[in-house]
Parts: C-alpha cells; structure tokens; sequence
C-alpha cells in the first residue's frame, strides 16, 4: 500500500484549505449522507451530515483525528455497503491511486443514490512551471490520471468545474506552492505530495534551487507572482442520478 510508505507526517502538510471546502460541499448539495472513498487523514469531510470514511492505508487511518467520520478500510473497487447506502460519494484527490479506477467508480454509483462528486486533475491541462522542471512527474500524472473523457464513459453526463488553486492554498498537494516556488525544496512538502514523493530527483532539485537563487525562475514566471489564484487543471466532477427508479 503506497500511502502506508509515504503517508507518514500527512495530516500536518495536508490541512484543508477552507475555499477548497466551501466548493466540494457546495458541490455536494444537500445530500444527507456521504460516503468518502480514499478519505486519507479526513480532509473535507463535512461536519453537518453522516459521513463514513473509506480507506486502505492503515498510516492514514492512525492520523484520523477523534473528531472524524467513522472510517472502515477498505479499497474503492470493493466497497462494503449494500446498493444505495449513501446519498453521495465523495473522493478528493484518489481516484488515480486506485488499482482500477473504473471498477471504483461503478462502486461509487452503486453505493450512492444521487450523486457522485470528485476533486480531481484533468491530464489533458497543461501543467504548470513545476513540469518544466520535472518532465517525468508531468508524463507519470498524466498516465495516472483519468481524463475527462474517460470518466464520461463510465459516469455518464458530468458537470465539470474548474476549481482554482489560492496562492497561499493550505493543503500541500502538488500545485498548492504554485507562488511559493521554494516550497518543493522542503523535504517535508515534498513527502506528501505522491508525485514528487518518488520522482524528485536531486538533479532536478538542484536545478530550481540554482534558479530560484539567481533570479532566473523569477525573470521566466514572475508575471504569475501578482495573480491571487491560479487555474492549473483541477476539477470538480460531479455527476448527478438519481441512477435507481425509487431513488
């Protein structure tokens, strides 16, 4: 299990972001129930409706704090609840974790009655300047991830929401340090961020810190350190049933 080697020291580089929040609950409407597929440390679960947790990696679960969701692991293809538990399913940022994606989500519209809703990337975007400096990581994420195309083909019609990312996001995924180029130098950060956890080479990593120390990286992005929010390809998905006459 992938998250039980690196998922160590999550929870304090992960803390949700309240923006982020705010659109993926807003996004959840008023589904009562919500079942949280590859829930990680706990990260936006909402506190105002029941909420069941669902995670393989026994290092995520031992950082749940006391307040949050009950949790069962389990992996996404396989979830255990019978047909039409939930009004929701939920993942943020998991689904390109899963052995197959596709069988996890035909769980997901089984054990859910109304809706189906994803934080994810799209591959098909451009990235941003942290490809430049590591190339492969771009080329791995875009074979990890599903498109949009192919998340179509098994939800069904989907509603897409560009989500973008604050420069001061405070939950560390990949493109959160967008303004704060230093940030990836940080071992810590590095760490619980997947793509770079493996794949961050030192060559590349003496690379940027030569160009953020003589102003290079500065005279090719520094247009971007004025914007406050930045478009980097992250989406919502959501799909919407109900998939069931009674429903």
């Amino acid at each position: 299990m992938r998250y039980d080697r690196i998922g160590t020291g999550y929870v304090h580089q992960r803390r949700p972001d309240p923006r982020l929040a705010a659109r993926i609950w807003d996004a959840l409407g008023d589904a009562d129930s919500v079942v949280n597929v590859g829930a990680g440390a706990g990260s936006y679960e909402p506190r105002d409706r029941c909420v069941v947790a669902v995670e393989p990696a026994i290092t995520m679960i031992r950082q749940r704090t006391a307040g949050a969701a009950p949790v069962v692991r389990a992996c996404a293809e396989a979830l255990p609840f019978p047909e039409a538990s939930f009004a929701a399913a939920l993942s943020v940022l998991s689904v390109h974790h899963w052995s197959d994606w596709q069988a996890g989500l035909r769980e997901l519209l089984r054990v859910s009655r109304r809706k189906v809703v994803l934080f994810t990337w799209d591959p098909q975007n451009g990235g941003f300047w942290l490809a430049d400096y590591f190339p492969h990581m771009l080329a791995t994420d875009r074979q990890r991830f599903p498109t949009l195309t192919a998340l179509r083909a098994v939800l069904g019609e989907i509603e897409v929401v560009p989500v973008p990312i604050p420069h001061d996001c405070s939950d560390g995924f990949m493109g959160a340090y967008w303004r704060r180029p230093s940030a990836y130098l940080d071992p810590k950060i590095r760490a619980a961020i997947s793509s770079l956890a493996a794949e961050a080479s030192t060559v590349s990593l003496t690379q940027l810190a030569d160009d953020l120390g003589n102003g290079v990286w500065k005279r090719k992005y520094g247009p971007m350190l004025d914007q406050d929010e930045i478009d980097l390809g992250y989406r919502l998905v959501v799909a919407n049933g109900p998939w069931r006459p009674d429903a």
